[in-house]
């Protein structure tokens, strides 16, 4: 380069460096502030809820812990290594913070380095060829860099927006994990459930199978008639019907554990149990602290911060893109010393680029952008008010089974003192097998009754939880 052309872009890369240095602190983004929904001072609802005190950094980890129960432990352990649905989260998430990296990477110069050895020959009638060989080699070996300045905010915003949506699928990722976790207690709360009335219709086949061979004998003796032998008959088949049902409903939800902890059903199984769960206190924090919880809240929230800064994107599209581009190495025809003096090229000067005349696509991406901006806000909106929902709905289920699930046992309690009433009476002969096919029937339903309420409240549990985010506590 001759000293003087040196000293002119020295001076106008001085000149030019404040001026882009100024421009390049501006961003086309609107200020973002979250999408603004109504939240209530309190929850409508109120039960034995166990107060909270939270903050978004605490662990919401093993809060099936609040069942004391070792097999339903191991097995969240077992979906978390396992679980299909979990790896292909966090697969996303990975790609998510890849993109992220990828975005932010256009903050900074990029160089290229390039390497050439090539032999070629030029057609003696190449148009407006002058002189030279027909046949030349060149080698070259140089490298380039080129840096976007960024005038309008449009690389920092491409880089906020992905971050944000890298924010969100990590959300998206606490919310996959939060799901599982309660899908697998829902399902294994419902198949010890299931556990309970197979207990119990199995003790009650074989009440109605002594019941039935005591009124045949009965029979036979002329002490009882056929009408009563087919009524303990229909009342024996009845319940061994609804236990091979109940034995059939409690493989199916085996086979639903077996794939979400990532194994096969065909070599899955869990043993009956007879021990009983404990109804756990869930603890609820104020509404406006819900918003720290939710994983898809939280995700909701951040693909609203991405439009926002996607509008900035689109509105940098508008204007003129500054580039400084530099090319520099060494080129020679072929053999002797390349890396010398001589041999030396360089290339060097910004670049300005922008549109003239696009038949309005650019400012439609404005519009697109805002249009997407509102809808996200708009999708936010619904999350919250869906999850304020949530618990709402759980915490008066909760209420209402805990108020059922007492008439529940009352009604269990006086099925049992009249099956006990009904035999003496009929033993007595005042009364007939009709009144303690009845009242067994009744005592049946009542009992299976009370396992499903005991079920639904545990389930109720799991529920809130997930509405809530999660568990609160040290290590819950």
């Amino acid at each position: 380069m001759r000293p003087g052309l040196l000293k002119r872009f020295a001076v106008a890369a001085t000149a030019l460096a404040p001026a882009a240095l100024a421009l390049g602190a501006c961003s086309l983004a609107p200020a973002y502030q979250p999408p603004a929904t109504p939240i209530a001072a309190a929850f409508k609802e109120q039960g034995p809820w166990t107060p909270a005190q939270p903050a978004d950094a605490q662990p919401r980890g093993q809060w099936w812990a609040m069942f004391s129960d070792p097999v339903l432990n191991d097995l969240e352990a077992r979906a978390e290594k396992a679980s299909p649905t979990l790896a292909a989260a966090v697969a996303a998430y990975d790609q998510a913070r890849a993109l992220s990296d990828q975005a932010r990477a256009g903050l900074v110069p990029e160089v290229d380095g390039s390497g050439l050895a090539d032999r070629q020959r030029r057609s003696k009638n190449q148009p407006l060829r002058v002189g030279g060989p027909d046949a030349y080699s060149t080698d070259q070996l140089g490298a380039s860099v080129a840096y976007e300045i960024d005038l309008w905010g449009r690389l920092r915003n491409l880089a906020r927006g992905a971050g944000e949506r890298a924010q969100a699928s990590e959300a998206d990722l606490r919310s996959a994990r939060l799901s599982l976790q309660a899908d697998l207690a829902d399902d294994y709360l419902t198949l010890r459930g299931y556990d309970a009335q197979i207990r119990l219709l199995s003790d009650t086949v074989a009440a109605y199978q002594r019941a039935y061979e005591l009124t045949e004998v009965l029979h036979n003796g002329g002490n009882a008639n056929g009408l009563d032998v087919a009524r303990a008959q229909t009342q024996l088949s009845s319940a061994k019907a609804a236990l091979t049902d109940v034995t059939a409903q409690r493989a199916l939800m085996e086979h639903a554990i077996a794939a979400l902890v990532g194994e096969s059903a065909s070599a899955f199984s869990l043993a009956p149990t007879d021990a009983a769960l404990p109804q756990p206190k869930v603890a609820v924090s104020a509404p406006s602290l819900l918003l720290q919880r939710r994983p898809d809240i939280a995700a909701a929230e951040r693909r609203a911060a991405a439009a926002n800064a996607d509008i900035g994107v689109a509105r940098a599209a508008l204007f003129p893109a500054l580039t400084l581009d530099g090319t520099a190495g060494w080129q020679n025809a072929g053999g002797g010393q390349l890396l010398s003096a001589p041999n030396t090229f360089w290339l060097i000067g910004p670049q300005l680029v922008g549109a003239i005349f696009d038949g309005g696509r650019r400012a439609a991406g404005v519009r697109a952008s805002k249009a997407a901006f509102e809808e996200a806000s708009a999708n936010y909106r619904g999350v919250v008010l869906n999850a304020f929902r949530d618990v709402e709905d759980e915490m008066a289920l909760a209420n209402r089974l805990a108020i059922e699930a007492k008439d529940a046992n009352d009604a269990v309690v006086a099925a049992r003192r009249t099956v006990d009433l009904a035999n003496v009476r009929y033993r007595q002969g005042v009364a007939t097998y009709l009144d303690v096919v009845t009242a067994q029937t009744a005592a049946l339903t009542a009992e299976q009754t009370q396992i499903q309420l005991a079920t639904r409240r545990l389930q109720a549990s799991v529920n809130l939880t997930r509405a809530l985010g999660g568990a609160w506590g040290s290590g819950a």
